[in-house]
This record gives structure tokens, sequence and C-alpha cells, in this order.
């Protein structure tokens, strides 16, 4: 599903009766079928821009089509659960969306509450187990007593579940370990090549970004200020510094190794690769 941000503004209503602007006139698209990174630093509105994805938030001017649905203010709510079938949204707080007692609950409710063959029940609840990482023993659990990274893990299988066909993950990497994080890196391609998901993911993660995603928006002061292929985005050094956002590492020795040695070696999404690159060159 292609998502498209037409004119988008949203302000928050405080209860001081004082009004804060988040975002402002967005335009801008997801290519179905791709992954998008969200970067900028903490309240440039990246978390409100997921929100307004998923229908939590509706915009206060313009509108957001996400396939055939359109949200807009006056969103009405049997459209919004409809729109949810199809949009998951991993919070960046698992505890958040956990409200089960059990692990198997947790899993079981999305397809429950929508009357979704249930005859599959558990075969769909292994399978989401497995994608995530975790094993049957977890289905006993209760899901708020695991540690940080396993809350995230259910948070994650929890939407799987439902099988949506947009996928939208807010610091996804917070509480994960490195071999968590290669995991993570690998089902997120499996979910778009193989089954062709549209993916968004918030983070300040840049090092974990630049080897997934295909297209990177930069957030900053209400806009985006940023947006294109990774690598176009990436390479604007300076820019991001300014913006608050933290540059991949192999971006930065990419362009240490071209200052220093004058060896132009271009860009590449590991850092095996980029070795492999600077053998051949100096052989």
């Amino acid at each position: 599903m292609e998502i498209k941000f037409n004119d988008v503004s949203y302000t928050y209503d405080k209860v001081n009766y004082q009004k804060k602007e988040v975002l402002k006139d967005i335009n801008l698209s997801f290519p179905e079928g791709k992954i998008t990174g969200i970067v900028g630093k903490s309240g440039s509105g990246k978390t409100t821009m997921v929100e307004l994805i998923d229908a939590l938030l509706l915009p206060s001017t313009g509108n957001i089509q996400v396939g055939n649905f359109v949200i807009d203010k006056n969103q009405k709510m049997k459209n919004m659960n409809e729109l949810r079938f199809r949009v998951g949204l991993v919070f960046q707080f698992p505890e958040d969306q956990i409200f089960n007692n059990t692990v198997r609950e947790e899993l079981e409710m999305g397809l429950k509450f929508y009357h979704y063959k249930m005859n599959q029940l558990e075969k769909r609840t292994m399978d989401a187990l497995k994608m995530v990482g975790l094993d049957a023993s977890y289905l006993d659990k209760n899901p708020l007593e695991l540690s940080h990274g396993e809350k995230r893990k259910v948070a994650l299988a929890s939407i799987l579940m439902i099988n949506p066909s947009v996928l939208i993950l807010d610091e996804p990497t917070i509480g994960l370990d490195v071999e968590s994080k290669h995991d993570l890196m690998k089902l997120l391609r499996i979910l778009k090549n193989r089954f062709h998901k549209t993916i968004i993911i918030v983070s300040h993660d840049t090092d974990f970004l630049l080897p997934i995603v295909d297209q990177v928006v930069v957030l900053h002061n209400k806009q985006v200020v940023l947006e294109g292929d990774k690598y176009s985005v990436f390479k604007q050094v300076k820019k991001l510094k300014q913006y608050g956002v933290k540059v991949p590492q192999i971006i930065e020795f990419s362009d240490k190794v071209l200052a220093k040695k004058g060896i132009k070696i271009g860009y590449r999404d590991e850092i095996n690769d980029l070795m492999k690159d600077i053998y051949r060159y100096v052989k």
C-alpha cells in the first residue's frame, strides 16, 4: 500500500488552552513495498507522523491516503478499524500496547477482535513467535514481566498476527542486543522481499537503518527537510549534523578514507563490503 501525505499539518491542543504545531504542510510519499526510515532529533514530529498514518491522530488540515483509505479530521470510526487491520504500528514503548496476562492471549487478541479465521489461530501464533525469535515456552508467561527486548518482540509478534499490509516500527532497536538487531534486519528484509510489505521505521539508530531502508525522510522544525534514497540523504553529512541526526558510521568512514587517503570507494551497506573495496583498491 502506498501512503501519501497531502498538505498535512497537525497541532496538539494543550490542556492550558495553548496550541503546539508539530507538523506543517507535509507533502510526502511512502512507496508501496519499500522500507522508509524516518529520522530527526527528539520532538521533530516523527512519532506524530506515524500515529497519523494509523489514524490514532487525525490531521488538523490536509489528508493522508493509505491505499484506498483517506484519513482526515472527519474520519469515521468504522473506517478507522478497517484501516488498522491493514496498518500495524509497534509503539516505541511496548507496554503501551500490551493488555493481557499471557503472551498467548496477547497474540490472539487481534485476530479474535477481527473474527479472522479462528481455525488457524494456533498455527498463526507459533509462526508469529518464530518470526520474532521466541518459542512456545513464552506462551504462558506474563508479557509485562519480560525484559524490554522480549516485550518488544511480543508487541511485534502481535502485529504480525494480523498480517498487515503496512508495518510501522517506532524505535524498534531500543533494548535489543546486536544479535537481536541482526535478526530484526533479516525479518524486515523477508517481509519486504517475500511478502511485499510497506515498512516504515522511526529510529535514531542510523547504523541500523542504513543496511535495510530504501529511502530516508528527515524531519526538523515541523517540516520535511531532506528526503530521497538512503545514500543521497545520508551522504549530506553537514546537513544531518545541523538537524541533529547521527551520521551512519560507514558513511563517516568512507568520507575519512577519501579525505585522508584520496580513495573514493563510494558507499556500502555493510562494513565488510567496504573493507573489501578498500583492499581491492590498494591491491
